[in-house]
Protein backbone atom coordinates (compact mmCIF):
# COMPACT_ATOMS: atom_id res chain seq x y z
CA UNK A 1 0.00 0.00 0.00
CA UNK A 2 1.07 3.32 -0.74
CA UNK A 3 0.37 6.17 1.68
CA UNK A 4 0.86 9.95 0.82
CA UNK A 5 1.23 12.99 3.07
CA UNK A 6 0.00 16.19 2.10
CA UNK A 7 1.19 19.37 4.10
CA UNK A 8 -0.56 22.33 3.11
CA UNK A 9 1.54 24.80 4.75
CA UNK A 10 2.58 27.20 2.64
CA UNK A 11 5.35 28.21 5.42
CA UNK A 12 6.86 26.83 8.18
CA UNK A 13 7.99 23.16 9.51
CA UNK A 14 5.34 22.10 11.88
CA UNK A 15 2.44 20.88 9.77
CA UNK A 16 4.87 19.28 7.54
CA UNK A 17 6.82 17.63 10.23
CA UNK A 18 3.54 16.34 12.24
CA UNK A 19 2.33 15.10 8.73
CA UNK A 20 5.71 13.04 8.32
CA UNK A 21 5.43 11.80 11.87
CA UNK A 22 1.98 9.92 10.42
CA UNK A 23 3.99 8.29 7.74
CA UNK A 24 6.75 7.43 9.93
CA UNK A 25 4.33 5.88 12.40
CA UNK A 26 2.62 3.52 9.70
CA UNK A 27 6.03 1.99 8.46
CA UNK A 28 6.69 1.15 11.89
CA UNK A 29 3.20 -0.39 12.68
CA UNK A 30 3.62 -2.48 8.90
CA UNK A 31 6.74 -1.87 7.21
CA UNK A 32 5.57 -2.75 3.81
CA UNK A 33 3.60 0.07 3.09
CA UNK A 34 5.61 2.98 1.23
CA UNK A 35 5.15 6.55 2.01
CA UNK A 36 5.47 9.84 0.33
CA UNK A 37 5.32 13.29 1.87
CA UNK A 38 4.07 16.47 -0.80
CA UNK A 39 5.11 19.43 0.92
CA UNK A 40 3.16 22.09 -1.29
CA UNK A 41 5.84 24.36 -0.39
CA UNK A 42 8.47 22.39 -2.85
CA UNK A 43 5.93 22.73 -5.77
CA UNK A 44 4.56 25.51 -8.08
CA UNK A 45 0.74 24.35 -8.05
CA UNK A 46 -0.82 27.04 -10.05
CA UNK A 47 -4.40 28.37 -9.02
CA UNK A 48 -7.12 26.75 -9.80
CA UNK A 49 -9.04 27.90 -12.25
CA UNK A 50 -11.59 25.27 -13.41
CA UNK A 51 -9.45 24.47 -16.54
CA UNK A 52 -8.95 20.70 -17.57
CA UNK A 53 -5.91 19.22 -15.35
CA UNK A 54 -3.09 18.61 -18.60
CA UNK A 55 -3.47 22.78 -18.82
CA UNK A 56 -2.14 23.17 -15.47
CA UNK A 57 1.85 23.16 -15.04
CA UNK A 58 3.90 20.10 -14.45
CA UNK A 59 4.15 20.28 -10.59
CA UNK A 60 0.62 21.18 -10.59
CA UNK A 61 -0.30 17.72 -12.86
CA UNK A 62 2.43 15.44 -10.83
CA UNK A 63 0.96 16.19 -7.13
CA UNK A 64 -2.41 15.34 -8.19
CA UNK A 65 -1.53 12.49 -9.94
CA UNK A 66 0.27 11.25 -6.92
CA UNK A 67 -2.19 11.69 -4.90
CA UNK A 68 -4.62 9.95 -7.29
CA UNK A 69 -2.29 6.75 -7.29
CA UNK A 70 -1.99 6.75 -3.44
CA UNK A 71 -3.73 3.97 -1.73
CA UNK A 72 -4.62 6.54 1.13
CA UNK A 73 -3.73 9.75 2.20
CA UNK A 74 -3.10 11.99 5.07
CA UNK A 75 -3.47 15.64 4.69
CA UNK A 76 -2.02 18.43 6.85
CA UNK A 77 -3.07 22.03 7.26
CA UNK A 78 -2.12 24.96 10.00
CA UNK A 79 -4.69 26.35 11.18
CA UNK A 80 -5.26 29.94 9.51
CA UNK A 81 -7.65 32.68 10.49
CA UNK A 82 -10.13 30.02 11.77
CA UNK A 83 -9.90 27.87 8.88
CA UNK A 84 -7.38 25.20 6.31
CA UNK A 85 -4.90 27.03 4.33
CA UNK A 86 -5.63 28.73 1.28
CA UNK A 87 -2.94 26.80 -0.73
CA UNK A 88 -4.42 23.03 0.43
CA UNK A 89 -8.07 24.65 -0.63
CA UNK A 90 -6.34 25.45 -3.72
CA UNK A 91 -4.79 22.32 -4.49
CA UNK A 92 -8.66 20.12 -3.53
CA UNK A 93 -10.12 22.50 -5.79
CA UNK A 94 -8.09 20.53 -8.94
CA UNK A 95 -10.03 17.21 -8.05
CA UNK A 96 -12.86 15.65 -9.29
CA UNK A 97 -15.81 14.76 -7.11
CA UNK A 98 -15.11 11.20 -6.98
CA UNK A 99 -11.19 11.38 -6.71
CA UNK A 100 -11.01 9.31 -2.75
CA UNK A 101 -13.22 7.27 -3.53
CA UNK A 102 -12.13 3.54 -1.71
CA UNK A 103 -9.39 5.55 -0.21
CA UNK A 104 -8.76 6.65 3.75
CA UNK A 105 -8.27 10.48 4.05
CA UNK A 106 -6.50 10.83 7.48
CA UNK A 107 -6.58 15.00 9.16
CA UNK A 108 -4.02 16.56 10.61
CA UNK A 109 -3.53 19.97 11.24
CA UNK A 110 -1.67 22.39 13.84
CA UNK A 111 -2.57 25.73 15.31
CA UNK A 112 -1.88 28.63 17.88
CA UNK A 113 -5.18 28.14 19.42
CA UNK A 114 -7.07 25.63 20.90
CA UNK A 115 -10.08 27.19 19.81
CA UNK A 116 -9.47 25.61 16.61
CA UNK A 117 -9.55 22.24 16.90
CA UNK A 118 -12.74 21.69 15.78
CA UNK A 119 -11.54 23.44 12.38
CA UNK A 120 -10.26 20.23 10.60
CA UNK A 121 -13.92 18.49 11.39
CA UNK A 122 -15.94 21.15 10.16
CA UNK A 123 -13.67 22.50 7.52
CA UNK A 124 -11.43 19.60 5.91
CA UNK A 125 -13.56 16.75 6.64
CA UNK A 126 -16.75 17.99 4.72
CA UNK A 127 -14.31 18.47 1.62
CA UNK A 128 -13.02 15.08 1.73
CA UNK A 129 -16.13 13.55 2.28
CA UNK A 130 -16.97 15.06 -0.70
CA UNK A 131 -14.36 13.58 -2.85
CA UNK A 132 -15.57 10.13 -1.27
CA UNK A 133 -12.76 9.97 0.96
CA UNK A 134 -13.54 7.74 4.33
CA UNK A 135 -11.94 10.20 7.54
CA UNK A 136 -11.16 7.80 10.47
CA UNK A 137 -12.95 8.70 13.67
CA UNK A 138 -10.29 10.78 15.15
CA UNK A 139 -8.42 13.47 13.38
CA UNK A 140 -4.88 15.33 15.52
CA UNK A 141 -4.75 18.62 16.49
CA UNK A 142 -1.83 19.84 17.63
CA UNK A 143 -0.76 23.02 19.19
CA UNK A 144 2.04 25.03 18.63
CA UNK A 145 2.67 24.58 21.72
CA UNK A 146 3.47 20.89 21.73
CA UNK A 147 6.79 21.61 19.12
CA UNK A 148 9.91 22.07 20.56
CA UNK A 149 10.81 26.10 19.67
CA UNK A 150 13.87 25.20 18.14
CA UNK A 151 13.69 21.99 16.18
CA UNK A 152 9.53 21.82 15.74
CA UNK A 153 9.84 18.32 16.81
CA UNK A 154 6.76 16.93 18.21
CA UNK A 155 7.43 16.92 22.39
CA UNK A 156 3.79 16.50 23.42
CA UNK A 157 3.38 12.44 23.83
CA UNK A 158 -0.36 13.53 24.26
CA UNK A 159 0.11 14.12 21.03
CA UNK A 160 2.22 11.29 19.39
CA UNK A 161 0.04 8.78 20.72
CA UNK A 162 -2.77 10.31 18.59
CA UNK A 163 -0.62 10.56 15.96
CA UNK A 164 -0.40 6.46 16.45
CA UNK A 165 -3.61 6.09 16.80
CA UNK A 166 -4.40 7.94 13.34
CA UNK A 167 -1.84 5.86 11.74
CA UNK A 168 -3.20 2.60 13.08
CA UNK A 169 -6.47 3.38 12.32
CA UNK A 170 -5.68 4.32 8.89
CA UNK A 171 -4.12 1.35 8.24
CA UNK A 172 -6.75 -0.66 9.39
CA UNK A 173 -9.75 1.30 7.47
CA UNK A 174 -7.88 1.01 4.06
CA UNK A 175 -7.37 -2.84 4.94
CA UNK A 176 -10.53 -3.21 4.93
CA UNK A 177 -11.76 -1.53 2.09
CA UNK A 178 -8.80 -3.05 -0.15
CA UNK A 179 -9.88 -6.53 1.18
CA UNK A 180 -13.60 -5.55 0.66
CA UNK A 181 -15.70 -7.93 -2.38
Amino acid sequence: MKLVGISGAPAGDKTSLAVNDVLVAAQLLDSTIQTELIDIREYEIEFSVGAPLADYNDDTWNVVHKMLAADFLVFGTPIYQASISGALKNLLDLFPEYAFRYKVTGIVATGLSNKHFLVPEYQLKPILTYFKGLTPTNNVFIHNDSFNEESDEIIDRDASKRIQRLAHEMIYLQRGINNRE
